[in-house]
């Protein structure tokens, strides 16, 4: 990048303006933030013409800010994949330059599909994966990988010890780039070994996190891109995306670049058969090995001599031994100057299951002395068995230290884990006691219940209620959904054990039941009883509904006798005259005389 690795090659330089042009002139027939077509097509009208940083920084980039690829694509539209039938005819530049090696090409899709159902807002389409893929490693050098999307070899990038490049301390121990003093970019994606620490993602469900399978890889590129609730269908989530994951406009316009083109058109290829890219922005031309550092601008590598000389025949006397200059110990940085790590006055850390945290961790960088340090990533991770997230779904978010020495971690989210967890704040690139947050997690809970409906529960006896009880259940004034519920017909209001006579619920059987566990409240508040029915015992009854949180309701049932039969003419006993006949003279009494 031109901000970071010093001026590019000539060429470099040269493709570079083609892009900066290429994307204005597709960005000209469109405003900001508005997208081109359905497919979400976008350009890049609104990028800056300077490395003016991202949302993140630069020194919180995925590559740390390492080199990449500056081929920029051809500028004629792909045709439709060439014939693999014949195998004869030219190939148009274009047509070569759109294919894809089939396991990269694969994992890229499946990567975006799943974005698509975890954070569709996102709107991440795979030809972005496919056009980082392609400046990072030139789609994992052609498809260089085993049929599970291995690397058959290491790509890495250069050493980031600060000589050229950023300056970040190992924190892998070399676990993943081979390197105990200093992190390099890893993988296809190319992600520094502290970044894969929390953005790594298991993409083809072996059970492991590798940076060098480009399923995996690709995966975590598009959780890191969209972890900010950015969305890819617009020119400022876009490029807040892009400039975050490699913080330089000319990176972001020869990515735009490639997104453009493999969104016209591309097509699979053997694995391994992939264009390798030539050129790079840390001034190595050709197919080199990716992260070798040219020489100095000036110097000759050793054994050459310089253009336009003769070589001496007679050695040079040699010089005298002079005494060496003095070297001046680097810079002391703020990491470096931290010595501990301070809670900021965190308050107490506890919320209902799906609820944002109140409260939100602070952590203060110190020296030796107590004085706050500025300007010091701390990293945030959740820890313990929970699916509680910060902000953006992610487990894990680093914060630069503010000019009082602290970093505020983003807003806690509750999943629907229940218990604690611990957020351990670390500092990034030095090695001193972190510190570590308790959080709990309560269960869904409502503090108040009502009927929805105001109709008496009445029934004859052997019969059924016409109406369901409804409840709505609140929290503080609040909806209280998908709170956990029992309803019960218990004995009396002293006693809650559940009655052994009078109404009762049906279970799939049809068997009576009394008591109901396992309800819960929609996202409304609103819960609807099962219908009730009455047994043969006539009286007054009591249906109680309690919730998690120790919200009560009773509601009284009536159940009335079921009516005497009327008799009729068959049902009386022969013999015997009906009550409705008038007697006869001769029933009268009669008095002698």
């Amino acid at each position: 990048m031109s901000a970071h690795f010093g001026s590019r090659l000539r060429k470099g330089a040269v493709n570079t303006t083609v892009a900066a042009l290429a994307v204005a002139a597709l960005a000209a027939s469109q405003a900001p933030d508005v997208t081109a077509d359905g497919a979400g097509r976008r350009t890049a009208a609104d990028a800056p013409s300077a490395d003016t940083g991202s949302a993140t920084g630069a020194d919180e980039s995925a590559t740390g800010n390492s080199p990449y690829y500056t081929d920029l694509p051809p500028l004629n539209t792909p045709l439709p994949a060439p014939s693999q039938s014949t195998g004869t005819g030219p190939v148009a530049a274009g047509d070569t330059e759109a294919g894809i090696p089939a396991t990269v090409l694969d994992a890229y899709k499946k990567a975006a599909a799943a974005l698509a159902g975890t954070k569709p807002g996102c709107n991440l389409p795979w030809q972005l994966l496919a056009a980082i893929g392609k400046v990072e490693s030139g789609h994992a050098r052609g498809g260089n990988v085993d049929a599970d999307g291995r690397t058959r070899s290491a790509i890495l990038g250069p050493v980031l010890d600060g000589n050229g490049f950023a300056d970040i301390n190992d924190t892998d121990n070399g676990a993943f780039d081979g390197d105990t003093a200093h992190d390099r970019a890893v993988g296809p994606m190319q992600f520094i070994p502290s970044t894969w620490e929390w953005a790594g993602r298991d993409g083809n469900g072996d059970g492991l996190k590798d940076p060098n399978n480009v399923y995996d890889a690709a995966l975590a590129a598009g959780h890191y891109l969209c972890r900010y609730s950015w969305d890819m269908s617009t020119d400022a989530g876009l490029r807040s995306a892009i400039l975050s994951y490699n913080n330089s406009t000319d990176y972001y316009n020869t990515v735009v670049s490639w997104l453009e083109y493999y969104r016209k058109g591309t097509h699979e290829v053997p694995d391994g058969t992939g264009t390798l890219p030539g050129n790079r922005s840390d001034e190595n031309s050709g197919s080199g090995t990716p992260g070798s550092r040219p020489p100095s601008p000036g110097t000759t590598p050793p054994g050459t001599t310089p253009p336009g000389t003769t070589p001496p025949s007679t050695p040079p006397a040699t010089p005298p031994p002079t005494t060496p200059p003095a070297t001046t110990p680097p810079a002391t940085t703020p990491t470096d100057s931290v010595h501990h790590l301070e809670d900021a006055g965190t308050a107490k850390l506890t919320a209902m299951a799906g609820d944002v945290f109140g409260d939100r961790i602070g952590t203060r960088a110190e020296t030796k002395a107590g004085t706050a340090v500025a300007k010091v990533r701390v990293r945030f991770t959740i820890v313990g068995d929970t699916d509680a997230t910060f902000t953006g779904g992610e487990s894990v978010a680093a914060v630069i230290t503010d000019s009082r020495g602290i970093a505020t971690a983003p807003a806690l989210r509750a999943g629907e884990k229940t218990g604690a967890f611990t957020v351990r704040a670390t500092v990034v690139g030095r090695t001193v006691a972190a510190v570590s947050y308790s959080a709990t997690v309560t269960a869904r809970a409502a503090d108040a219940l009502t009927r929805t409906g105001s109709a008496a529960l009445t029934c004859v006896a052997g019969g059924e209620f016409a109406d369901q009880v409804g409840v709505k259940a609140t929290y503080k004034g609040a909806v209280a959904d998908r709170v956990a519920a029992t309803a019960t017909l218990v004995k009396s209001a002293d006693d809650p054990t559940a009655n052994d006579k009078g109404p009762y619920f049906k279970d799939a059987a049809g068997n009576p039941v009394r008591t109901l566990t396992n309800l819960s409240t929609d996202a409304d508040g609103l819960l609807t009883l099962p219908k009730l029915y009455a047994d043969d015992t006539a009286g007054t009854f009591l249906l109680r509904v309690t919730t998690e949180g120790g919200a009560t309701l009773t509601v009284e049932l009536t159940v009335t006798a079921a009516p005497s039969p009327t008799p009729t003419p068959s049902d009386t006993p022969s013999g015997t005259p009906s009550e409705s006949t008038s007697p006869s003279p001769s029933d009268s009494t009669t008095t002698g005389s």
